[in-house]
């Protein structure tokens, strides 16, 4: 499944190199190299988030970042323990959730997805 021509403006308007890859039904976005907040023991990773059939109106759920991250003091971030195999590589799960009508349907897309995990990682590194 291609992005959308909305999704796909947004990536090129923000100017960050991006890969697409169709893997078990799901459209894979990658973000190689990709800027991290202070705060976390790495300043760069690369970032995945697959997108179900049926994006955007089917939100997404978790991403995954290659190498895996921790605090800067080491300390393990809740939700990143669980390593998973995608698009020929390993990479550290994010489990997050969208709590129910955080995701809107018509509304919502890869924008604010990118958002959300900017947020996160944020968060995380905080």
């Amino acid at each position: 499944m291609p992005l959308l021509p909305a999704d796909e403006a947004f990536l090129d308007e923000r100017g960050h190199p991006y890969q697409v890859v169709e893997e078990g039904g799901m459209t894979c976005v990658i973000f190689p190299d990709l800027p991290l907040p202070t705060g976390l023991d790495h300043s760069s990773a690369s970032l995945l988030l697959r997108l179900p059939a049926g994006f955007p109106d089917v939100p997404p759920d978790m991403w995954w970042i290659d190498p895996g991250v921790r605090k800067a003091d080491g300390a393990v971030i809740q939700g990143t323990e669980a390593v998973e195999a995608h698009v020929g590589r390993r990479w550290q799960r994010w489990s997050r959730h969208l709590q129910a009508g955080q995701w809107k349907s018509g509304i919502d897309g890869l924008e604010s997805y990118v958002a959300l995990v900017h947020r996160e990682l944020q968060r995380a590194a905080a």
